[in-house]
Parts: structure tokens; sequence; C-alpha cells
């Protein structure tokens, strides 16, 4: 979280997989409830209903404002966020994010979709929230977490983000974004998931628990047996393979440009990946996009201009 003339400026990295702030990250699912369930960790009141956080799996939605599910997760990111700070009230302004290429045709309607209540009540794990929201900005996926470095990227610099729904590519030459070479690919980590399963059900008939696969993609490896761990491990390979490929499509070319990965899947190319270390970066701080959010929110303010990222 941010600071600017009394706002608190919050970054949400609205993902498939996990929502994350500057500070906290959680998975994006939810489970909603007439009445109060019996398990309420991480319980969200609002609109009259209860809502569990972090239950269930968001099935991957080209535009998020489909339902009220992520208007939901951001009162509970908000929440997260303001108690780090023992904060139980502010005046917010949220700085949120879309894939690459869908930026421009859906910002406006995202921002509406945040902005829809500007001043909000709620309870989450048991404390009473009240937030003003003074405004919602929507910034582009993969650049944001890499803005406040972007002098360090002289020279031809492909960004590959690799997201649980979506992978975004973009160039960024001589310090300045490639408007003309951004592509948003739906090749995320879930894919790699779904295959684990599938090939994991055909060479060992079991069923394996999600927990295990996160674990050994996070890790490369998991205590389970070594035949288990290797149809796992083959996999995962095969997925960093295609994305790979999916690059080359690109023109990505290891002799003339650097390759930087970020994103939650950033860690299968750390543990599966063949490549030159030397000429590829990986950062696997999964919130850089939220303090993205947050830097490019709060440069826009501090200029006096509108807060705009095409």
């Amino acid at each position: 979280m941010k600071e600017y003339q009394g706002l608190k400026i919050i970054g949400i990295d609205n993902g498939y997989g996990n929502i994350k702030t500057a500070n906290c990250c959680f998975p994006a699912g939810l489970t909603s409830y007439d009445t109060e369930p019996v398990f309420k960790d991480d319980l969200l009141v609002y609109g009259g209903r209860y809502h569990l956080i972090g239950t269930g799996h968001k099935e991957f939605a080209a535009d998020k404002t489909g339902d009220d599910d992520y208007y939901l997760l951001t009162l509970a990111a908000v929440a997260r966020e303001l108690n780090v700070y023992g904060l139980t009230s502010a005046k917010v302004r949220l700085a949120v994010g879309l894939p690459l290429t869908w930026v421009s045709q859906q910002r406006e309607d995202f921002k509406a979709y945040l902005l829809r209540d500007r001043d909000v009540d709620f309870t989450f794990r048991g404390k009473e929230y009240r937030m003003e929201i003074a405004g919602a900005d929507v910034f582009p996926q993969g650049f944001a977490a890499v803005a406040s470095q972007i002098r360090d990227f002289q020279g031809v610099n492909m960004l590959c983000d690799i997201g649980n729904g979506t992978m975004n590519i973009m160039f960024i030459n001589d310090r300045k974004p490639a408007a003309d070479r951004m592509f948003t690919e739906k090749y995320g980590t879930h894919q790699c998931m779904l295959s684990v399963r599938e090939n994991v059900m055909r060479t060992h008939h079991a069923t394996v628990d999600d927990s295990i696969i996160n674990r050994v993609l996070r890790f490369g490896t998991a205590d389970i047996q070594e035949d288990y761990l290797t149809t796992i491990r083959e996999t995962a390979a095969e997925y960093v393979r295609e994305i790979f490929r999916i690059l080359r499509e690109r023109e990505y070319n290891p002799a003339l440009m650097r390759l930087y990965v970020l994103g939650g899947g950033s860690c299968l190319i750390r543990n599966f990946g063949e490549y030159n270390a030397d000429r590829v970066t990986i950062n696997e701080d999964i919130c850089a996009t939220a303090k993205g959010y947050e830097y490019l929110c709060e440069m826009a303010l501090r200029k006096g201009g509108a807060v705009r990222a095409d």
C-alpha cells in the first residue's frame, strides 16, 4: 500500500489462480451462502450474504465483470492489505490490471464494475471495514511489474508474464514498451495442472491432489513415490518447452534479446526449463505486479495528470 494526499493506494492483481496485493496472496476462489457457514476463518459478510474467500476454484473467464466474484475478492484483498497496517477504514484508490491486449477494450467496464459503490461497509475475518473508494485505475499486466526498473531495459527485451489463466508477452526496446508487439495467450499454469492430472491418471490410474502438483511445480519435488514424481516432472518440462515454442513464434531469439520472466509460472521456468541463465531473468516475487500497479498509480497522481496506461 502507498499513500498520497490522504489516499491509500492499494494495488490488486486479480489473477485467475490467486489474488495478490503488495503484501498478501490468497486463492482466487469463493463460495457464497445465505446463512453463516460453520467454518469462517476467511469469511466476508457483504450485501446480506456470507462468502468464504479462498475456497473453490475460479474458472477462467475473459470478462471479469461477468459475476460478482472479483468484486467480492477485491473487497477481501483491500481488507487484507489494510489489516497489515492496522486499519479498518480508509479512503482508497484501487490500482488494478488486465491482460496486455485486453486493457484498452475492457478498462472502462472493469472500472465501472469496481466503482459500483463508492462507500462500502463489510465484515472480513470478524472485523468491520468501512472504505470510501475514491477511484480505480486499470493498468497492463506484466509491464506494471517492471515499470519502476524500466531504465534497466536497454537493447531488445522480451517480457513474459505467466499467470494461472493467461501468459502475457511484450517487447521492451531501449526502455520503451513496443505497443505493436504485445500478445496474450491462453496458456497459463492451469493448463499445466490439467496436463499433469491427465498424465497421472493415464500412467498410474490415480488422482493426484492439487496441493501435491503445486508443490512439485513450485519446488521441483514432493514427498511422493518416485514414479509419480517423474510423471509430474516430465509433464511440467513439456509444458515449459511449449512456452518456449510460443515465445519463438513471437520472435524470441536468445542470441539477440534478453528474456524477463515473472508471474506465478516463473518457478516452472526455473525448475524445468532449459535456458541460458546469463540472458534470462526470473522474478519470482508473486506480488510484483500488484506493487507495480501502486507505483504507476502514484507516479501518475504525482504528475497531476489523468491516471491512465494503454
